[in-house]
């Protein structure tokens, strides 16, 4: 619990008081002469004295010129971060910004640690049921609005769909079956407050609180009997709220940008059902190559690590053989850690009617898994994604 605590109030410091007009920028005071500590939130002055940025609707909240002159340019595809990176970059007052993502994630094979296992040394660990292979698909709605030109509200509103296919032996025969899920996700709500940014450099934390508005309530037919309640894995939700903290560095120069993001997704409370699902948290480091301001391409690293789950469902009981009938309603088999290596670009209208709409595409695979298995092991992630400010 400590940890939570820690990070949640690090967050917290990090944040520019309620009361501010715009972020903090400490070099100001620093490198500056108090002669050129004279600013507004929209223009800087560089150490020669000359007008670096100017206040522009279309573009993200403060760009500010360094002390080498350099402005940061939103006006370019490789301004937003791959697709697949949340909350990370901010607005100006009074822009939004609509989006969608789909995401799709394909899992099969059982692993326990980092090694594979085959379906019938799970069997032979005495679990009746083994899954196979399992496709979690989401389609994620998102606007964001700024009030002001330092703090930007983010919402995001999942569709989700799971579907996973199982083999089933003795008591329940030998048997292929699929089971399958889908409805709203738990709905998140974030404020991105922009802390820093000097030229090449900008800094932005999140804090955000995901809602219990997916099911965890799921049921399917399955050998065992109809409308049973479903494993962990094919549940919409968390069922309880959950904190959603993040900070967020960008540097970028007129032919490349790079970035990188830690985040954390920390659990409140046990939910209906009497368990809790892990913590998680991430850390991810992209670079990107603009080709022209309409084209850009990128390469990024992602890491995850993720806690078993606290209690159980009363619903999943022991067999005969001492394990749960599958290891997916194992609440001790649900932890792990990955490393995922993925290739993006994106696409920005920079002229004609659809001027300010940007597409992306990004995939990737993982390079390492240890999971607290025996689990189903990711093979790909998929995320496509369209955006449009205004």
């Amino acid at each position: 619990m400590k940890r939570k605590y820690v990070l949640l109030l690090l967050m917290m410091i990090a944040a520019p008081p309620a009361w501010a007009d715009e972020p903090i920028d400490l070099t100001e005071y620093i490198q500056a002469p108090p002669a050129l500590m004279i600013a507004d939130a929209g223009t800087r002055l560089s150490s020669d004295g000359a007008e670096a940025a100017s206040d522009d609707h279309g573009a993200h909240a403060m760009h500010t010129a360094g002390m080498n002159g350099y402005v940061y340019d939103s006006k370019r595809a490789d301004a937003h971060a791959p697709i697949g990176v949340m909350g990370d970059h901010t607005h100006h007052a009074g822009e939004i910004m609509l989006s969608y993502r789909y995401m799709r994630m394909h899992m099969e094979g059982m692993r326990d640690g980092d090694s594979r296992v085959s379906n019938g040394q799970v069997r032979a660990d005495g679990f009746m049921v083994v899954p196979t292979d399992m496709d979690m698909e989401m389609h994620m709605f998102g606007g964001m609005f700024a009030p002001t030109d330092w703090v930007t509200l983010m919402v995001m509103v999942p569709y989700v769909r799971n579907t996973m296919h199982h083999v089933a032996g003795a008591p329940l025969g030998a048997v292929d079956f699929t089971t399958s899920s889908e409805g709203i996700g738990d709905v998140k709500l974030s404020g991105l407050f922009h802390l820093f940014h000097e030229g090449h450099h900008s800094v932005q934390g999140t804090f955000g609180v995901s809602f219990p508005t997916g099911s965890i309530d799921e049921r399917d037919d399955t050998p065992a009997g109809n409308d049973v309640i479903l494993p962990y894995p094919m549940q919409l939700g968390s069922g309880t709220y959950d904190l959603l903290p993040a900070l967020t560095y960008v540097y970028q120069t007129e032919q490349w940008s790079a970035g990188g993001q830690t985040s954390g997704v920390i659990r409140l409370g046990t939910n209906d059902r009497s368990y809790t699902l892990g913590d998680r948290f991430a850390a991810t480091g992209w670079f990107a190559w603009q080709w022209c301001k309409a084209f850009s391409t990128s390469a990024r690293l992602n890491y995850q690590a993720w806690g078993n789950i606290d209690g159980a469902d009363p619903a999943f009981t022991r067999t005969g053989t001492g394990q749960f009938m599958a290891p997916t309603m194992d609440p001790d088999l649900r932890g792990g850690q990955r490393l995922d290596v993925l290739v993006g670009m994106n696409l920005l209208a920079t002229e004609g009617p659809l001027k300010g709409h940007r597409l992306a595409f990004e995939f990737g695979v993982p390079v390492y898994q240890k999971l607290d298995g025996p689990q189903l092991e990711t093979d790909w992630i998929l995320t496509a994604g369209w955006q449009f400010a205004f």
